[in-house]
C-alpha cells in the first residue's frame, strides 16, 4: 500500500536513532532519544493551502529535522510513518 500526501503534506520515516554514545556507551530502548531526523519518502502536490501558495521545497529521498511534536504517526503494513506539513519541517540535511 502507498501513502499519498495531500496538500503541503510529507510523509516522512524516523532515521533510526544512535544505539551507543560517542563514549561507547550502549544505550537501552528506553534512554533513546527520539529521533528528529528523518527521511522523506512522499511529498504532498502543494497549491493552495489556507488561501496561500504553497511551494513544495522538500524531495523524495531527503534527509530533514523536523519539529519535535509535530506530525501525525500512523502505521502503513507494519512500517510507522509520519505525515507532517512542510511547515513543521525545520531543515534539509546534505
Amino acid at each position: 500500500m502507498t501513502v499519498k500526501p495531500l496538500g503541503d503534506r510529507v510523509v516522512i520515516k524516523n532515521v533510526e536513532a544512535e544505539e551507543t554514545t560517542k563514549s561507547g556507551l550502549i544505550l537501552t530502548s528506553a534512554a533513546k532519544e527520539k529521533p528528529q531526523m528523518a527521511e522523506v519518502l512522499a511529498v504532498g502536490p502543494g497549491g493552495m493551502v489556507d488561501g496561500k501558495e504553497v511551494v513544495m521545497q522538500v524531495q523524495v529521498g531527503q534527509k530533514v529535522i523536523y519539529s519535535k511534536y509535530a506530525g501525525t504517526e500512523v502505521k502503513v503494513d507494519g512500517e510507522e510513518l509520519i505525515i507532517v506539513r512542510q511547515s513543521d519541517i525545520l531543515a534539509v540535511v546534505e
